[in-house]
């Protein structure tokens, strides 16, 4: 195995994996704070650190992903075959990243949805027992 390009491999994987993650994060949870506060009817202190939580959360599922898929397990014998597996590895990733992201503004919408129906059901009680 050339170890030099499996070493080169994982030098310019890990960077690029978690530069990624953490550009994702915090693009997904700068915008994600309306949500929040809408979700916690304007509590701040709780929108905020909730969002905190489910970034720290974001950042080990995803970085403890790109680690789990880092291995490189076959010989690496010419810079062509560097290239290719670095972009199963960084493409594969991505898509993961993307299936992530989207979840998470998939909960973010429910929550926001759920958030809604709570408010609209707290307002008809008031009015029924008035």
């Amino acid at each position: 195995m050339n170890t030099n390009l499996v070493e080169i491999a994982y030098y310019i994987y890990l960077p690029v994996s978690i530069i990624l993650t953490f550009y994702v994060a915090s693009t997904l949870f700068k915008n994600s704070k309306v949500y929040m506060r809408d979700i916690f009817n304007n509590r701040e202190e709780i929108a905020i650190s909730t969002n905190t939580l489910f970034k720290i959360g974001f950042y080990l599922l995803n970085i403890g992903f790109a680690l789990f898929i880092l291995p490189i397990d076959e010989m690496l014998k010419t810079n062509q075959r560097l290239i290719e597996v670095l972009s199963f590895k960084v493409g594969g990733f991505s898509i993961y990243l993307g299936f992530m992201l989207f979840f998470n503004i998939y909960m973010f919408f429910r929550g926001k949805k759920v958030a809604k129906q709570k408010r609209i059901h707290s307002q008809l009680a008031e009015i029924i027992t008035k």
